[in-house]
């Protein structure tokens, strides 16, 4: 199954910015590290903000899981970053309760 809605679904610029791009966030686990060697880049957080919207769009939901906070949605497959190089990663999409559209919550390295 895809995301549901996929077409609606959101990647929000602090999310990539101050989370994910910042090697400085106490909670990203060298996650800054890992996309900042792929040449994502603070600067340009759209790149990793369509990548992750493209992956949502021609990857099946791997498996869901219901949280206090809605459905979450997991999405595994492969990226390609500015510099040409191919990247396995997992995301992680929220369909809050009582809307319609996916977030994303997270995404990190995945190990094939």
């Amino acid at each position: 199954m895809k995301l549901p809605n996929v077409d609606k679904a959101i990647v929000e610029r602090e999310k990539i910015r101050n989370y994910l791009l910042d090697p400085a966030h106490p909670d990203n686990g060298d996650k800054a590290q890992f996309f900042e060697q792929l040449s994502f880049a603070r600067g340009e957080w759209n790149l990793l903000a369509d990548a992750f919207l493209a992956l949502a769009h021609k990857a099946e939901v791997t498996h869901g899981m219901r949280s206090p906070h809605g459905q979450k949605y997991v999405i595994v497959g492969r990226i390609e970053s500015p510099n040409g190089k191919m990247a396995s990663i997992q995301t992680i999409w929220i369909m809050d309760k009582s809307l319609d559209v996916a977030r994303l919550v997270t995404a990190y390295p995945h190990k094939e």
